[in-house]
């Protein structure tokens, strides 16, 4: 199958208009995008941006939950007369949108519309043919995306004039702004708090027809095209800068004027684009039932998710994307959580495409410094600490505060005793920030923002927690691992990893105790548990970035003195926290008294997911024996066609480092089909119920937060169970494994990058390995297990004979560039 019929099969068609705005279809070049849905006689869209942040770190004026916002820059309607009939509707209506292409079209009666993402510029591009008997005038209308009635609330206040809207939140104001230039149309907004500024606009012009420009009313600008039969282009840039010396309006015409003018032309080059994309690697999986057909179309959509929203200066957020339809609206706020951010960029590592995760590596790299500051800050340590949930640019300078916020987090200064000065600076502050995160729901009264904490002083569900930071870190390893680009190793991702080794060696908590052992106090088990010794997140975390540390040290050579430091704590680490289940057998658990809150005698299941702790090549049978019995205590009643999986459900990832290619059959369909009580949006406290849209997308995380997060992590743990490329311990050379935990009813085909620099091409039909094929891109050692057991294996060299591999273990050289093909020797 050619790689166009491939994705092809992945295809979205509507013969109906969505029914809410959230089931609209994506598009996107991964700096700009919008979902785009259809009323009777127009077409719509949210322009959003990944660079558009209304506020930063150091804001003082959105103390409320959700009330803080990011991505829209405006809405789009192309509105199509036609004598009050309907054109997107009736047996006519059909819209498709082509992922090989990233092309969709909407048909309706007598009017077909063409619209594109360009790759090259962030410009839209919408191509109207009206071929109607009697053609009507077309509008382009962009509107603001804040109103009178949402913002007029407390303190806020509203200021109409000269085709200007400012919102003023106490300290934060938003002006929209309208504009004609030169007979094109431009929304811009600006948003201010103190020294913060960031700008963005969004531009329209008519191509190849007559049209006129007007003021529609004090929130909308609109271009009127002349009614003609036949074909005429819209294009609609957008921009976004942080420098408020630039005219942002100019930088989005700019993008208009330096667009070619034909949409044949913006195709030609995304299909360029795109086709390549597809070319570095896919998956074809089929079943007799279907059901692996439906898990392969659902992995090619994730990865054209990805190509849409990842490619710019910021990672989309992981509510929305670059998809929101609700103007400012941001249920969560406009902050990043790393757990749901996980969800997207733990699946990419394989897919051979890292210039996806740049945004993520750009976005932490940039707020180093802020880390590091609030590592001796906020925790009295050294190194850097990334806090679970953060602004794009990190965390605000604590100033004099700092003291006080170190006494209270470490639970060296009771929390009553907290000063004026300290409360007076958390009233202003996001309570979904890690660092404010103890503050509990609130209420206005009498225009004041009043609220409690949750009553565990400072502890909330992410304020505590510390393994975000070693995760990221990981992912930066990963690049190297993937890659071996030693420049990467020594520039990017070494200061990363030390800085998070650095913050757990110095951090006041761990400590080491009577037994000779470190022992990390009063932390969080991610968000259920607060307040524990020795947890599971924690302690894993340690476990796993501590070796990875030692390793990249050894490779750059330095660090040396610092290297025996970091040997003496892994080497007398507290164990992971057990407890015995049956009489006879231990599992993993969440962690040890003392306890605020949470349950400590959970399955602890972080080994089973991070850090290459226990995978289908862990060399210690104790570990394994823990996984598997942990992965059992996580799934007593086993697993089948019914079984339930929620949004953010890892049990796919776990199932597979343990070949557990039984449940990897059921796990896969029925998290993507989100086998669960169903209604529109989550019910959050019960575990992510949902309805899946039309588009494959969820609500769980609220109204507007349209989310692929279940289909990254059903991507990840099927990269996991076609292929796992991890060492026997963290930090070790790696061992190719192929079909790992492969469910014997499916047949597969794939492509994926592996560690050591190697792109791995495999198939495997009726339980059979047909072909093995390895693409050197670095020149290292391939080790890998021997998918036929203990058969002598006959190499092939770029086209010619080679050597004859033998044993469960094959290892052998190879050069830059190299393609080697296996298969059993005599076939």
């Amino acid at each position: 199958m050619d790689d166009r019929t491939l994705v092809s099969r992945a295809d979205l068609v509507y013969t109906a208009p969505a029914s809410r705005s959230e089931e609209g279809l994506p598009i996107g070049n991964g700096r700009m995008g919008s979902l785009v849905w259809t009323s009777p006689l127009a077409l719509h869209c949210q322009i959003n941006r990944c660079d558009v942040f209304a506020e930063n770190k150091d804001t003082h004026s959105f103390p409320e939950r959700h009330s803080d916002y990011s991505a829209g820059c405006a809405f789009l309607d192309i509105s199509v007369s036609n004598f009050g009939d309907p054109v997107f509707e009736g047996s006519a209506f059909r819209q498709h949108l082509s992922l090989y292409d990233a092309l969709m079209t909407v048909r309706g009666n007598g009017v077909i519309v063409r619209l594109l993402a360009s790759c090259n510029r962030d410009v839209f591009a919408i191509e109207i043919d009206d071929q109607r008997d009697q053609p009507q005038a077309i509008s382009v209308d962009l509107r603001m995306l804040r109103y009178l009635m949402q913002y007029l609330e407390h303190e806020n206040y509203l200021l109409a004039h000269e085709h200007k809207v400012k919102i003023v939140t106490r300290n934060h104001t938003a002006i929209s702004g309208l504009d004609i230039r030169d007979g094109r149309i431009v929304l811009t907004q600006q948003f201010r708090e103190g020294t913060y500024y960031n700008a963005s606009a969004v531009a329209a012009a008519i191509i190849g027809r007559k049209s006129y420009a007007q003021y529609a009313n004090d929130a909308c600008v609109r271009l009127t095209s002349a009614p003609e039969r036949g074909r005429f282009l819209i294009l609609v840039s957008s921009a976004s800068n942080f420098d408020p010396g630039q005219d942002i309006a100019a930088l989005a015409l700019n993008q208009i004027d330096n667009s070619p003018t034909s949409f044949d032309a913006l195709l030609a080059d995304n299909q360029r684009w795109w086709h390549d994309f597809w070319s570095k690697g896919l998956i074809h999986l089929h079943s007799s039932d279907g059901v692996a057909d439906f898990v392969e179309q659902n992995y090619t959509y994730f990865l054209y998710v990805m190509g849409s929203t990842s490619r710019g200066t910021y990672p989309p957020r992981f509510g929305g994307l670059l998809w929101f339809t609700n103007g400012d609206m941001r249920e969560w706020g406009s902050e990043y959580w790393w757990a749901n951010t996980a969800c997207y960029y733990d699946a990419l590592p394989a897919t051979n495409r890292w210039d996806l995760v740049n945004p993520v590596f750009n976005m932490y790299s940039r707020m180093y410094d802020s880390c590091a500051q609030a590592a001796r800050q906020q925790w009295g340590s050294q190194g850097i600490y990334i806090p679970e949930t953060v602004f794009f640019d990190g965390l605000e300078d604590l100033g004099k505060l700092a003291q006080e916020v170190r006494d209270l987090y470490l639970l060296r200064k009771p929390w009553n005793q907290r000063s004026d000065e300290f409360q007076r600076l958390a009233d202003t502050k996001q309570p979904h920030n890690s660092r404010w995160n103890w503050k509990d729901k609130g209420q206005w009264t009498d225009g004041i923002w009043s609220y409690h904490d949750k009553g565990a002083g400072p502890y909330g569900q992410t304020s505590h927690i510390f393994s975000s930071g070693a995760k990221i870190a990981y992912l930066y390893w990963l690049r190297y691992e993937y890659t071996l680009d030693t420049d990467w190793l020594r520039d990017r991702a070494y200061p990363m990893i030390k800085g998070i080794v650095e913050f757990y060696r110095n951090f006041p908590s761990l400590k080491k105790g009577s037994d000779g052992k470190y022992h990390i106090h009063n932390v969080n088990n991610h968000e259920p548990v607060w307040g524990a010794q020795d947890t599971n997140e924690e302690l894993s975390a340690m476990y796993g970035i501590f070796p990875i540390a030692i390793r990249a040290s050894e490779i750059l050579g330095i660090d040396a003195e610092i290297r025996t430091l970091w040997k003496e704590i892994l080497t007398n680490l507290a164990p992971l926290p057990e407890r015995k289940l049956d009489g006879f057998r231990a599992i993993w658990i969440a962690g040890l008294p003392p306890l605020l809150k949470g349950r400590l005698d959970a399955p602890g299941s972080v080994p089973l997911l991070e850090y290459d702790l226990c995978t289908i090549e862990t060399r210690d049978h104790n570990i394994l024996e823990l996984g598997n019995a942990t992965y059992d205590a996580m799934h007593p009643n086993g697993i089948n066609d019914q079984t339930p999986f929620s949004v953010l459900n890892r049990s796919g990832a776990a199932a597979a480092h343990l070949g557990r290619a039984k449940d990897i059959r059921y796990i896969l369909p029925n998290q993507l089909r989100c086998l669960v009580p169903q209604h529109d949006f989550c019910d959050w406290e019960g575990g992510g119920r949902t309805r899946v849209l039309r588009n494959r997308l969820t609500l769980r995380e609220g109204p507007g937060n349209v989310d692929a997060e279940r289909i990254g992590r059903v991507s990840q743990a099927l990269q996991l169970s076609l292929l796992q490329s991890v060492p026997p311990a963290p930090g070790e050379d790696s061992i190719l494994h192929l079909f790992p935990a492969w469910p014997t009813e499916w047949d597969a085909r794939f492509t994926l990058g592996a560690r050591g620099g190697f792109l791995v091409s495999a198939s495997i039909e009726r339980s059979e390995i047909k072909s093995v094929e390895i693409v050197s891109h670095a020149g290292a050692t391939c080790r890998l297990r021997n998918p036929w057991g203990e058969a002598s294996v006959r190499a092939t060299r770029n086209g010619h004979r080679a050597e004859v591999l033998v044993g469960a273990l094959l290892s052998f050289a190879t050069s830059k560039g190299e393609r080697i093909a296996l298969r059993p020797d005599g076939t």
